[in-house]
């Protein structure tokens, strides 16, 4: 069963008006990309970015607050959910990140409009902690794009890192660890 797409459509069916989502996680995997595998699927949880340049307007939109309140109520028993709705500030991701999105096509959606971020910021999302599963993703992204050495070297560099002890170090053991999936 395709979860992430199941959450997705729940949460449309309680939107009230046009929405814009973008995806991280492995919702973003599972959606957004060509091939996904079929761990991704399997996921039990949507995660999404809120850019910070809308967060007041986000805020203010009890209509989408409700839809999630109603979306988690109605998938309870499944054990599925939408969780983890981060601003931008609090996750791992370039300063233009926003400029780079990618739509994530889903059919017959009503509402919401779908998008992930670049494979690239993608990735730097997946450096908030040393996890083997967020690795595995990780190698993933770096085996289905096209991004080298060089232009992870870039991307490391214009890394926007949340000044959470936890996060730096971990974006440190990863950025070393990225390195040598190019040997």
């Amino acid at each position: 069963m395709n979860q992430p797409e199941h959450i997705l459509r729940i949460l449309d069916c309680h939107l009230r008006q046009p929405t814009r989502l973008i995806l991280y996680g492995r919702a973003a995997l599972a959606l957004g990309l060509p091939q996904p595998l079929p761990d991704f699927f399997a996921t039990l949880d949507v995660d999404a970015i809120l850019p910070e340049v809308e967060m007041r307007a986000i805020e203010e939109d009890d209509g989408f607050w409700e839809a999630i309140e109603r979306t988690n109520h109605e998938l309870d028993s499944s054990g599925l959910y939408i969780t983890h709705l981060f601003s931008d500030s609090q996750v791992i991701l370039r300063h233009d990140w926003l400029n780079s999105i990618v739509p994530v096509l889903l059919p017959n959606l009503r509402f919401l409009s779908l998008f992930r971020p670049s494979a690239e910021d993608l990735i730097l999302t997946k450096m908030m902690r040393v996890d083997p599963q967020d690795r595995q993703d990780i190698q993933y992204l770096l085996k289905c794009s096209s991004i080298s050495l060089s232009d992870m070297e870039i991307c490391l560099s214009a890394a926007k890192v949340p000044p959470i002890p936890e996060i730096e170090a971990a974006f440190l053991a990863n950025s070393d660890w990225i390195r040598t999936q190019f040997i």
